[in-house]
Protein backbone atom coordinates (compact mmCIF):
# COMPACT_ATOMS: atom_id res chain seq x y z
CA UNK A 1 0.00 0.00 0.00
CA UNK A 2 2.68 2.19 0.91
CA UNK A 3 4.53 3.99 -1.87
CA UNK A 4 7.31 5.64 -0.01
CA UNK A 5 9.34 4.74 3.22
CA UNK A 6 11.22 6.91 5.07
CA UNK A 7 14.41 6.64 3.58
CA UNK A 8 12.92 7.80 0.69
CA UNK A 9 11.60 10.60 1.85
CA UNK A 10 15.22 11.82 3.86
CA UNK A 11 16.96 11.05 0.26
CA UNK A 12 14.13 14.10 -1.46
CA UNK A 13 15.12 16.09 1.12
CA UNK A 14 18.23 16.00 0.95
CA UNK A 15 17.88 16.59 -2.61
CA UNK A 16 15.25 19.49 -1.84
CA UNK A 17 18.02 21.46 1.00
CA UNK A 18 20.95 21.11 -1.81
CA UNK A 19 18.76 23.02 -4.22
CA UNK A 20 17.82 25.29 -1.36
CA UNK A 21 21.56 25.70 -0.73
CA UNK A 22 22.20 26.65 -4.39
CA UNK A 23 19.58 29.59 -4.47
CA UNK A 24 20.35 33.51 -4.72
CA UNK A 25 19.34 33.83 -1.11
CA UNK A 26 21.80 31.36 0.20
CA UNK A 27 24.44 33.24 -2.15
CA UNK A 28 23.77 36.37 -0.29
CA UNK A 29 23.72 35.34 2.50
CA UNK A 30 27.25 33.29 2.28
CA UNK A 31 28.32 36.59 0.59
CA UNK A 32 27.63 39.21 3.25
CA UNK A 33 28.86 36.86 6.24
CA UNK A 34 31.91 36.84 4.11
CA UNK A 35 32.07 40.38 4.47
CA UNK A 36 31.63 40.50 8.19
CA UNK A 37 34.42 38.14 9.16
CA UNK A 38 36.31 40.41 6.65
CA UNK A 39 35.24 43.54 8.43
CA UNK A 40 37.74 44.19 11.37
CA UNK A 41 35.30 46.42 13.38
CA UNK A 42 32.45 43.79 13.27
CA UNK A 43 34.68 41.17 14.50
CA UNK A 44 35.95 43.56 17.17
CA UNK A 45 32.04 44.30 17.93
CA UNK A 46 31.33 40.76 18.05
CA UNK A 47 34.50 39.80 20.43
CA UNK A 48 33.27 42.74 22.28
CA UNK A 49 29.68 41.52 23.15
CA UNK A 50 30.91 37.85 23.79
CA UNK A 51 33.00 38.75 26.34
CA UNK A 52 30.75 41.37 27.72
CA UNK A 53 27.86 38.07 27.43
CA UNK A 54 30.29 35.96 29.71
CA UNK A 55 30.74 39.13 32.35
CA UNK A 56 26.88 39.09 32.44
CA UNK A 57 26.32 35.47 32.87
CA UNK A 58 29.03 36.05 35.95
CA UNK A 59 27.19 39.00 37.51
CA UNK A 60 24.09 37.39 37.36
CA UNK A 61 25.04 34.25 38.71
CA UNK A 62 26.70 36.12 41.71
CA UNK A 63 23.55 38.68 41.94
CA UNK A 64 25.68 41.52 41.16
CA UNK A 65 22.02 43.53 39.57
CA UNK A 66 23.70 47.03 39.27
CA UNK A 67 26.48 45.90 37.43
CA UNK A 68 24.38 43.28 35.34
CA UNK A 69 22.43 46.14 34.13
CA UNK A 70 25.26 48.44 33.08
CA UNK A 71 26.97 45.62 31.07
CA UNK A 72 23.14 44.82 29.41
CA UNK A 73 22.71 48.33 28.47
CA UNK A 74 26.63 47.90 26.77
CA UNK A 75 25.61 44.92 25.30
CA UNK A 76 22.52 46.64 23.74
CA UNK A 77 24.92 49.57 22.67
CA UNK A 78 26.84 47.60 20.89
CA UNK A 79 24.18 45.93 19.19
CA UNK A 80 22.19 49.01 18.32
CA UNK A 81 25.92 50.00 16.70
CA UNK A 82 26.55 47.03 14.89
CA UNK A 83 22.66 47.44 13.45
CA UNK A 84 23.84 50.64 11.66
CA UNK A 85 26.39 48.93 9.45
CA UNK A 86 25.25 47.95 5.95
CA UNK A 87 26.93 44.60 5.80
CA UNK A 88 25.53 43.79 8.94
CA UNK A 89 22.10 44.72 8.00
CA UNK A 90 22.50 42.81 4.96
CA UNK A 91 23.45 40.02 7.00
CA UNK A 92 20.73 40.14 8.81
CA UNK A 93 17.80 40.68 6.00
CA UNK A 94 19.22 37.41 4.25
CA UNK A 95 18.97 35.43 7.67
CA UNK A 96 15.31 36.47 6.93
CA UNK A 97 15.10 36.01 3.27
CA UNK A 98 16.34 32.28 3.96
CA UNK A 99 13.95 31.63 6.82
CA UNK A 100 11.36 32.76 4.79
CA UNK A 101 11.97 30.62 1.89
CA UNK A 102 12.13 27.63 4.35
CA UNK A 103 9.05 28.57 6.19
CA UNK A 104 7.64 28.31 2.79
CA UNK A 105 8.83 25.37 2.17
CA UNK A 106 7.56 23.51 5.77
CA UNK A 107 4.14 25.37 4.78
CA UNK A 108 3.88 24.02 1.77
CA UNK A 109 4.91 20.43 2.19
CA UNK A 110 2.46 20.81 5.30
CA UNK A 111 -0.17 21.86 3.11
CA UNK A 112 0.06 19.40 0.64
CA UNK A 113 0.38 16.17 2.66
CA UNK A 114 -3.16 17.43 4.29
CA UNK A 115 -4.87 17.96 1.15
CA UNK A 116 -3.74 15.13 -0.29
CA UNK A 117 -4.98 12.89 2.51
CA UNK A 118 -8.30 14.70 2.44
CA UNK A 119 -8.41 13.96 -1.25
CA UNK A 120 -7.00 10.46 -1.40
CA UNK A 121 -10.03 9.54 1.36
CA UNK A 122 -13.07 11.36 -0.79
CA UNK A 123 -13.39 14.12 1.70
CA UNK A 124 -13.53 17.84 0.51
CA UNK A 125 -10.65 19.86 0.79
CA UNK A 126 -12.51 23.46 1.14
CA UNK A 127 -14.34 22.33 4.42
CA UNK A 128 -10.99 21.08 5.10
CA UNK A 129 -12.53 17.63 6.30
CA UNK A 130 -11.44 13.80 5.57
CA UNK A 131 -13.79 11.21 3.68
CA UNK A 132 -14.26 9.92 6.96
CA UNK A 133 -15.77 13.18 8.27
CA UNK A 134 -17.58 13.74 5.47
CA UNK A 135 -18.92 10.23 5.40
CA UNK A 136 -20.38 9.92 9.01
CA UNK A 137 -21.72 13.86 9.43
CA UNK A 138 -25.36 13.80 9.38
CA UNK A 139 -25.84 17.19 7.70
CA UNK A 140 -23.06 19.58 5.37
CA UNK A 141 -22.36 22.31 8.32
CA UNK A 142 -23.13 20.61 11.21
CA UNK A 143 -20.10 19.04 13.58
CA UNK A 144 -21.41 16.50 15.96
Amino acid sequence: MAKYTKDDIVQKAKELAKMIAETEEVEIFKQAEAKIHENEKVRTMIAKIKSLQKQAVNLQHYGKIEALKKVEAEIDDIYEQLSDIPIVEQFKQSQVEINDLLQLVASTISKTVTDEIITSTGGDVLRGETGAQVKHSHCGHCHE
